[in-house]
């Protein structure tokens, strides 16, 4: 199945940029970034934002832009059956210069799951330093660690 990605949700003041990898099929049928209900990533986010936790996808959109983080994903095409990242092949990155360029306040990325970075590292070669930090997925494929370990994980964007 080819799979694309979604535009980004991103302010010109975005000073974070988390990448995941390609959405998922439930992500893909709701036209949502993290669009599984068994996925953490929004709940993450509401946590460590001390928000109270919403399904509205304009406030999780607005809760991320209010505190400048940008989300996109680092392929912009793949072919895909399924939702796991093992299964991607024929895979194109985003134009990540233009971007950058267009989001000049962004220093900091991180990255959704090792296979993201992993692709970000093999695809794209930035001029700029970025401070590049790998954090675990927030899928439900991901069940070797405890929801609490990965919320920890990713409690270093109040850091930031």
């Amino acid at each position: 199945m080819k799979s694309f990605s979604f535009s980004p949700i991103a302010n010109k003041d975005a000073a974070i940029l988390i990448l995941g990898t390609m959405p998922g099929t439930k992500s893909l049928e709701l036209n949502q970034y993290y669009g599984h209900s068994q996925n953490n990533f929004w709940k993450f986010m509401f946590a460590i934002f001390k928000e109270d936790f919403s399904t509205n996808y304009e406030t999780r959109k607005a809760l991320l832009q209010k505190n400048k983080i940008a989300v996109w994903d680092v392929l912009q095409f793949c072919d895909r059956v399924g939702s796991l990242d093992s299964a991607i092949k024929n895979e194109i990155a985003n134009d990540f210069e233009t971007f950058l360029e267009q989001h000049s306040n962004i220093k900091t990325i991180l990255f959704n799951g090792q296979k993201a970075a992993a692709f970000f590292q093999k695809y794209v070669h930035l001029k700029n330093p970025y401070r590049l930090i790998t954090l675990p997925s927030t899928s439900p494929a991901n069940a070797s660690k405890t929801y609490q370990f990965k919320l920890d994980e990713w409690n270093i964007i109040s850091t930031l």
